[in-house]
């Protein structure tokens, strides 16, 4: 990739994940050709009339099942690639991630309690479920926070990923005992700590996008600060920066985009920690292209992971974040030892 310029590898990274997004509509039981696709969107958007030729199942099949569920898959890797790309340049560790300060555990142990309790199935729990998740994700996140404030008034990184690894076993330890008390839905809390797309509207993606849309920009708009952290706290402090408290903005903002992302499709994991890794050593360290192109990388790739999951098994679904595990897994002891060989 080194032999191309930097604006035609960020053209080459959009095209493939536009390819990404019309294999995820068109790739399925019923092939959808990118023709078929473009005709129904010009047909929902614009009113333009459909071929008489088209199946009668297509428009509906890319309008109401696969195209918001997709855009959905597009919009939480980008939002997880990026908490990823924040996390690992704020706390200075290429191996740091949201899930590793409690979001996850802190949304999966709230979605765990409306499940046994079976507040979930009730009229308001399609509302009340990633709501309730998203505020354990950010109260978790928070206290975490918190507690390392109070143990280290400079809020050292090391400090926080501690005191987040603690909360989050604790909390998985809750959740693991809810599970194992309450057996008729232990497959349930499994599945949902797994993540899915299935079943996904228009409904699910319209907060997703709004949270990543906005917690974006924000992390595009504090680049350089993100920039001055990357080299260390004591670079930043000596620079002017206000470190404690973009440290905390930075890591409720995380929260939040983790959070949303999590509340309403589930956990998955490892998207945070490859996609970084991955464009850094395309589009360099810089925080002001690594946030837009992470997250264009990480919704693709979350796109094709998707694709994957649901025709590997057909017409059963593997679980997203089974996939993303196979990838994420390996690919986490390279980055484990590769570190540590650097080290010494």
């Amino acid at each position: 990739m080194s032999r191309f310029s930097r604006p035609a590898r960020f053209g080459l990274l959009c095209l493939a994940a536009l390819v990404a997004v019309l294999l995820g509509i068109g790739v399925g039981s019923v092939p959808i050709s990118p023709g078929e696709i473009l005709q129904v969107l010009a047909n929902k958007l614009w009113g333009a009339a459909l071929p008489e030729q088209m199946n009668p199942v297509i428009p509906g099949l890319v309008w109401s099942i696969r195209l918001p569920r997709v855009l959905l898959a597009f919009c939480v890797g980008a939002s997880l690639a990026v908490s990823g790309a924040v996390m690992q340049s704020l706390l200075q560790n290429p191996l740091a991630s949201s899930y590793g300060l409690g979001v996850s555990s802190g949304a999966g142990l709230g979605a765990a309690v409306l499940i046994v309790t079976g507040v979930a199935d009730s009229a308001a729990g399609t509302f009340l479920l990633p709501a309730v998740c998203l505020c354990c994700g950010l109260a978790t996140m928070g206290g975490a926070l918190a507690i390392s404030s109070r143990l280290d008034r400079n809020l050292s990184n090391n400090t926080i990923i501690l005191i987040g690894m603690v909360l989050s076993l604790f909390l998985n330890a809750i959740m693991t005992t809810l599970s194992s008390a309450n057996p008729d839905y232990t497959q349930r809390i499994t599945l949902w700590q797994l993540g899915s797309l299935s079943m996904k509207t228009w409904k699910q993606l319209g907060p997703v996008a709004l949270a990543a849309l906005i917690c974006i920009l924000a992390f595009w708009r504090l680049a350089s600060e993100l920039d001055l952290l990357s080299f260390g706290e004591e670079q930043a402090s000596a620079m002017g920066m206000e470190r404690k408290r973009v440290k905390w903005l930075l890591v409720l903002l995380v929260a939040l985009l983790t959070g949303t992302a999590v509340a309403f499709v589930g956990v998955i994991g490892f998207v945070d920690l490859v996609a970084p890794h991955i464009v850094r050593r395309i589009f360099g360290p810089s925080h002001r292209m690594l946030i837009p192109t992470c997250a264009i990388f990480g919704g693709g790739f979350l796109s094709l992971c998707d694709l994957a999951a649901r025709t590997l098994a057909s017409p059963s679904e593997i679980p997203i974040g089974s996939i993303t595990a196979l990838i994420g897994a390996p690919f986490f002891l390279y980055i484990f030892f590769s570190s540590r060989k650097e080290a010494r």
